[in-house]
């Protein structure tokens, strides 16, 4: 595995070769893949090179397939982050032959496969990996799905696909009853299937013991093709399908529980006009069919229909997705932490979706603090897929450019701050920074983006050797520009020199 410098170093090397036609061959294994299924294809391509008409070309490929793929048999795996390998013919000389081979094992994952055959090698992978300096974690959700990713870069990662199971577009309430069951007004009552908006119906306070009336919010039809007619001790029955829920008593507690999982000798909650009773079921039978039925919504989540106490069942249907949502968002946040908490270059977190979505996750505070406190910026996304990972990026490119500037304000303060009132841990100018380096003494070696590039390269090389963190900043704040003015090469020590 080679630095950061010494890729530089190749790059700008290849980038000074080109091929009198395409037989310049470069090939990128990615981190993981099977490096046999890539000498497999090369040995395809062997054969697919006979084809070529010039004799010149046709030689220099085949003859620069034939170095790969035997370079490749004295490999048994690929190496960790990917491998990169480029051949050909380098000589200047028409006729002549220098046929050349680099295999360079990136300092960072290889995330592209590439077989290429040009006039010149293919870089630009590995140029990317110069420019990666931070690495800023994503996240674009809804309630159905989440796509978890990375940004190194320029570059888009996505590292995790979720889905919720939470039902969308699905009516709120397939917990019904017969058109025909009756429900109390305040001075009559009514059918179900006559109900309107806005209607004040009995229902129960369960907290205060006592009967109120509730204003009914909605009301639709359904269909079902089994139904369920539930008798009581007083003569009293009622017709609903199996989902519907109903109050049972469980000793001195109220239970609920679906009329398909009800059965003889179940005491319910009812109500006569007067008082609240405890009844038994004294039968239950099944109907088959097509029925058409009615329910409604309520303001207090329940409702007396033929004197039985039956849930609100769009209350129902809303605390299933909550749940759902609720178990989804742990599961988001769960992953979040597994990919992210332990990584050291993360600079930041944004987090896009609709707007209820996105800030109930983050303000009901599913992230753990080390993660929440990295949150720079909540954006407005429509999509949840890997298209949506890129709108955040691109609806983020000021806030990203923001953090940058804050960054290297932050540096440069400190470093002004250490040189002003510590000056024995801190260096200016290239003479002492360079000793400070030789020394190991170098905590965070800083450049302007100004200096020039061998002297950049050189001391970043220096800097790599004795693990000392490299800062290029520019000078699009007054700090930058006043550090340039200064030399524009400085450092803040670990220890005196």
């Amino acid at each position: 595995m080679i630095s950061k410098n010494e890729l530089e170093e190749v790059i700008e090397e290849l980038e000074q070769y080109k091929g009198r036609h395409t037989e310049l061959i470069t090939v990128f294994i990615s981190a993981g893949y099977d490096v046999n299924a890539v000498q497999r294809q090369l040995e395809a391509e062997k054969s697919t090179a006979k084809n070529i008409k010039s004799t010149s070309t046709r030689k220099n490929v085949t003859e620069a397939l034939e170095k790969i793929v035997r370079h490749l048999k004295g490999l048994k795996q690929t190496p960790e982050n990917g491998l990169a390998l480029f051949a050909g013919n380098i000589s200047k000389v028409e006729g002549q032959s220098d046929l050349q081979l680099w295999d360079v094992e990136p300092p960072m994952p290889l995330k592209v496969r590439i077989y290429r055959c040009d006039k010149e090698f293919v870089l630009d992978p590995l140029k990317e990996m110069l420019e990666i300096t931070e690495v800023y974690g994503l996240l674009v959700m809804d309630r159905k799905e989440a796509t978890i990713g990375l940004l190194e870069g320029k570059r888009i990662d996505v590292l995790q696909k979720m889905t919720s199971g939470v039902p969308s577009k699905v009516r709120a309430g397939g917990q019904c009853l017969h058109p025909r069951s009756w429900v109390s007004l305040n001075k009559e009552n009514k059918n179900v299937i006559d109900l309107r908006v806005g209607d004040g119906i009995k229902a129960f306070d369960i907290k205060k013991n006592k009967v109120i009336f509730t204003k009914v919010k909605n009301k639709w039809e359904s269909f079902k093709d089994k139904s369920l007619k539930i008798f009581v001790e007083n003569g009293e029955s009622i017709i609903s399908s199996l989902d519907h829920i109903f109050f049972r008593m469980n000793g001195d507690k109220i239970m609920e529980v679906t009329a398909g999982e009800l059965k003889r000798e179940d005491t319910l909650i009812c109500f006569n006009n007067y008082d609240i009773l405890e009844l038994k079921i004294v039968d239950i039978k099944e109907r088959k069919g097509k029925f058409k039925l009615i329910d409604i919504e309520t303001d207090a989540k329940n409702f007396f229909a033929n004197g039985f106490l039956v849930h609100n069942s769009s209350q129902r249907f809303h605390r299933i997705t909550e749940g759902l949502t609720k178990d989804f968002y742990k599961r988001i946040a769960a992953e979040m932490k597994n990919i992210f908490y332990e990584n050291k270059k993360l600079k930041g977190i944004l987090i896009g979706g609709p707007i209820p979505t996105k800030d109930e996750f983050v303000d009901n505070e599913y992230l753990p603090t080390q993660l929440r406190n990295k949150i720079i910026g909540r954006l407005d996304i429509g999509g949840s897929d890997e298209s949506g990972l890129k709108d955040l990026v691109k609806k983020a490119e000021e806030i990203l450019a923001g953090q940058e500037i804050i960054h290297e304000k932050k540096l440069l303060e400190k470093f002004f701050m250490t040189l002003g009132e510590r000056r024995e841990l801190a260096a200016l100018k290239e003479k002492d920074t360079r000793k400070a380096l030789e020394y190991g003494a170098v905590d965070i070696l800083i450049l302007s983006k100004d200096v020039k590039k061998a002297l950049t390269k050189e001391l970043t090389k220096i800097a790599e050797n004795t693990g000392s963190t490299i800062e290029i900043v520019s000078t699009d704040t007054e700090e930058g520009k006043q550090f340039l003015n200064l030399g524009g090469i400085g450092a803040i020590l670990r220890f005196q020199v």
